[in-house]
């Protein structure tokens, strides 16, 4: 896939997880339909957290000269960062307004600014492209489980 084609996938699931939780009540975000798992509330608490991650890893990409990228601890934020307090549909919307801004930065890039590479503290070195990809994966591996557990709760989406 081209860099565009990336781009324009990371753009087009902006609004995803928005409608993903539309119509669910605050009980349905926060049940535990798979024991053992996340909450729905907390799986979108999570990837609005990780939407800011793989932003900043992006922008220090394009704009630094192999920057250090560091790795987070996505347990430790949901337990300590009080996700099950926090409102979903604003979670959703910081998502959806990241997707956007981050979008009209890299639809302007050469397609030499995706071979630029930043050091992840974990990972190694990592490309904007790989960052980008990795985002566009991340949240589609995680919508999965939203309509799983919106399935369990008898609340069908789609």
């Amino acid at each position: 896939m081209d860099n565009q084609s990336l781009v324009h996938e990371y753009e087009n699931a902006a609004g995803l997880v928005g409608q993903a939780i539309k119509g669910l009540s605050r009980e349905d975000l926060l049940a535990f339909p798979v024991p053992g798992t996340w909450s729905i509330q907390q799986i979108v608490l999570h990837l609005a957290d990780s939407e800011q991650v793989f932003a900043d890893r992006m922008k220090r990409v394009i704009a630094e000269e192999n920057p250090s990228l560091l790795a987070f601890d996505d347990k430790k934020w949901s337990a300590n960062l009080h996700y099950h307090e926090q409102s979903a549909q604003d979670a959703a919307g910081l998502l959806e307004l990241t997707r956007k801004q981050m979008s009209h930065i890299l639809r302007n890039l050469p397609d030499s600014a995706f071979e630029r590479k930043g050091n992840h503290n974990v990972a190694g070195p990592q490309t904007l492209r790989q960052i980008l990809e990795k985002a566009n994966k991340h949240l589609h591996h995680h919508m999965e489980f939203i309509v799983d557990k919106r399935e369990k709760l008898g609340k069908i989406m789609w």
